[in-house]
């Protein structure tokens, strides 16, 4: 069951939305004609990264929404409470909150330096739950509120942590938030929930960390989580919450059956992500589907 209507007039908080993942749901909800605040730390353009809070911005003005962009840094509680404050009062409310900021690093214990495992614990973990912590007050208030986490199933194998245990603990540590939260909230009427990608999803981002070109080119586009996550948002949140989803999952519940406009590279199969469990099959072939 889906909430009729569009995210026309929603107001949606996303931490990271100056580019990839983040950006990608933004501009899916700007075209509805939602309100998006962007928070995120990048202000000034970075020498790798494309996009900045005022990039996004003009992108999601363009689209048809209306943009807040706020330099947050969701390690610092004060800056995380102000930008909260400052989206209720622009925008009147808060309907959904994304958790999407995340840092990475894929090294096992021996070769990962502590300050970094703090950094993506504070990021991950405690940036999701300080977010979420703010947030909520504002959220009770809304007519079909929704809190999404973009991390994933809580699938407890060796495999997943053997060669990066800090990240998959900062990682799995927002989707121990997502249970614990889902139960803490359902009274409320508030929907916390995890979407997780099923394949690599093509940002500059991933390129930069595993490898180039050509990794890009077996993955996925990130509006296939922009989709998927508009349709988790016109769930009713009473009844659609403690879910742990997969983007084309999602998708295909819906009715939804080209997944081949996602792709980078048609001729390429796609690379599955991290974190997928074994016993979720994929909708469709992730092969080649051209020669």
């Amino acid at each position: 069951m889906s909430v009729s209507g569009s995210l026309k007039g929603k107001t949606l908080f996303i931490t990271g939305a100056s580019r990839g993942i983040g950006l990608a749901i933004a501009l899916k909800a700007a075209r509805e004609g939602a309100n998006v605040t962007i928070a995120a730390k990048t202000a000034e353009p970075h020498p790798k990264l494309a996009g900045t809070i005022y990039t996004a911005a003009d992108e999601i003005e363009e689209a048809g929404g209306k943009a807040l962009p706020l330099v947050v840094d969701v390690r610092d509680e004060e800056s995380v409470a102000q930008a909260i404050e400052e989206t209720v009062a622009a925008f009147g409310g808060l309907d959904i909150l994304v958790n999407n900021a995340s840092a990475i690093q894929l090294t096992n214990v021996r070769n990962t330096d502590m300050k970094r495992f703090d950094l993506m614990h504070q990021v991950n973990t405690r940036g999701t739950l300080m977010t979420s912590k703010y947030a909520i007050p504002h959220l009770e208030k809304a007519e079909n509120p929704h809190i999404l986490m973009l991390s994933p199933p809580l699938d407890m194998k060796e495999k997943w942590f053997a060669s990066h245990t800090p990240y998959s603990i900062a990682k799995y540590g927002m989707s121990l938030v997502v249970l614990g939260l889902a139960g803490e909230l359902r009274s409320s009427g508030i929907a916390v929930n995890a979407l997780w990608p099923r394949t690599v999803i093509a940002t500059a981002a991933i390129q930069n960390l595993l490898g180039g070109e050509a990794v890009m080119q077996t993955g996925r586009k990130p509006d296939i989580m922009a989709d998927a996550a508009a349709e988790i948002f016109r769930k009713p949140a009473r009844d659609f919450t403690g879910n742990f989803l997969i983007d084309d999952t999602v998708l295909a519940g819906e009715g939804w059956t080209d997944f081949d406009q996602y792709r980078i590279d048609p001729t390429q199969p796609l690379t599955p992500d991290f974190f997928v469990p074994d016993d979720d099959p994929a909708p469709v072939d992730l092969g080649p589907v051209a020669g």
